[in-house]
C-alpha cells in the first residue's frame, strides 16, 4: 500500500467496502459506501461512492469475481497446429499402456491370485 498513491488508495478503500458490503448482501449504495468507509475510518472524497455505487452493481461485481484473471503476458507464437496433434496421439498412447495392464495385480504389486500374499 505504500506504493500507492493518496487517489489509488482512495480507489482502493473504496472496491473494498463495495466487496464487504456486496459478501454482506448489503445494498450497495453510495449512502451505504459512505458509513462503511466513515465506520472504519477512511476518508475519501465524496464523488468515490457515488461512482462506485454506480459501477459495481451486485451483478457486475458477480461478473467480476467470476472471470478468470488474465495474467497479461503475451501469447505465443504462430504456434504449430502439429504440437497439438502429436500431443494428443501422445495422451491417447498413455492411456493405452495404462488399461492394458496384463492380467491381475494387487495394490502392492504382487498378483491378485491367491496364496502367495503375507496376508
Amino acid at each position: 500500500m505504500d506504493a500507492l498513491n493518496a487517489e489509488q488508495k482512495q480507489e482502493m478503500a473504496t472496491s473494498f467496502a463495495c466487496l464487504a458490503l456486496y459478501d454482506g448482501e448489503a445494498e450497495i449504495s453510495s449512502e451505504q459506501i459512505a458509513a462503511l468507509l466513515k465506520a472504519t475510518g477512511v476518508e475519501v472524497e465524496g464523488f468515490y461512492p457515488i461512482i462506485f455505487s454506480q459501477m459495481m452493481t451486485p451483478a457486475k461485481i458477480t461478473e467480476l469475481l467470476a472471470a478468470p484473471g488474465g495474467s497479461g503476458g503475451g501469447g505465443g507464437g504462430g504456434g504449430d497446429a502439429g504440437g497439438a496433434a502429436e500431443e494428443e496421439k501422445e495422451e491417447e498412447k498413455v492411456e493405452e499402456e495404462e488399461m492394458d495392464m496384463g492380467g491381475s495385480m494387487d495394490m502392492f504389486g504382487g498378483d491378485g491370485g491367491e496364496g502367495g500374499g503375507d496376508y
